[in-house]
């Protein structure tokens, strides 16, 4: 099947953190990936991203879906979640039915959706024990929903390059150039379309983990300085991703040079 209109929506993972843009100042990710691979087969395909960094889930369906319907998709993509999880307040229950809401809107709004679940990175994460039985109840109820309203599901709970640092970015978190190439073949394989193998061959060598010793130096330069900007953050009512826009708002045909990536700044 050829797509003419592929619309992302999410968090920062849609939006490419943190792939930079061979061009250099900006971000890709795997929703450009798959756009420009999708384009190969439609060279009138259509692409818009609306993801934007930090956003949970209520915050996607109230700011971003209200769009979808009027742009008239043929095909959409939703990664979120992730900010749920690290959200103080956490209820399994709450967002659970964030999800069901958000899954319901985008398959009623475009004839196939694809969601997805979010790798075991709670090894890594502050307060890693702490956040899995999150994840696990995220993954639960992405698996519920995408069964319930017909959406196709990308299970990366599985997937062994959760455990290979190479895949993901210096916080650990947001994947990598690797990462991201690895999830658009993923993607791509659930609808059912070719893609670069090497997307998804291992890579070579024994998989990254971490040491005490880098461990040590990413908790001083990446988790504090986002565990005090949130604080900050919260006294004074902002939410993370306040003041950024969608790169790629409105749908627009795909080129190698066409797609228009988001300056990298401070991450979700």
């Amino acid at each position: 099947m050829a797509y003419h209109r592929f619309v992302a929506v999410g968090d920062s993972c849609a939006e490419g953190l943190d792939d930079p843009h061979p061009g250099g100042g900006v971000y890709r990710g795997w929703a450009d990936l798959v756009a420009g691979r999708l384009a190969a087969d439609a060279p009138d395909l259509e692409y818009a991203n609306l993801a934007v960094r930090g956003r949970r889930l209520d915050q996607i369906t109230a700011e971003q879906l209200p769009s979808v319907a009027g742009l008239e998709p043929d095909l959409v993509a939703l990664f979120g979640g992730g900010n749920d999880v690290m959200t103080r307040g956490w209820n399994a229950a709450t967002v659970a039915a964030r999800v069901d809401r958000a899954v319901a809107v985008l398959t009623a709004a475009a004839p196939e959706v694809v969601v997805f679940t979010i790798s075991d990175v709670s090894s890594r994460m502050p307060m890693g024990t702490r956040m899995r039985p999150r994840l696990v109840a995220l993954n639960d109820a992405i698996r519920t929903a995408a069964s319930r309203h017909g959406a196709l599901l990308v299970d990366l709970w599985p997937d062994p390059a959760a455990a290979d640092l190479r895949y993901f970015g210096p916080d650990r978190l947001h994947l990598g150039e690797h990462g991201h190439r690895r999830l658009a073949a993923h993607l791509l394989d659930r609808i059912g379309v070719p893609y670069d193998e090497t997307w998804l061959t291992p890579l070579p060598g024994e998989p990254a983990k971490p040491s005490l010793l880098s461990t040590v130096d990413w908790v001083r330069r990446e988790v504090l300085p986002v565990a005090l900007t949130r604080m900050r953050n919260r006294m004074i009512g902002r939410s993370p991703g306040d003041g950024f826009l969608p790169k790629r708002p409105h749908p627009l045909p795909v080129s190698a040079s066409d797609l228009i990536p988001c300056p990298i700044s401070s991450t979700a």
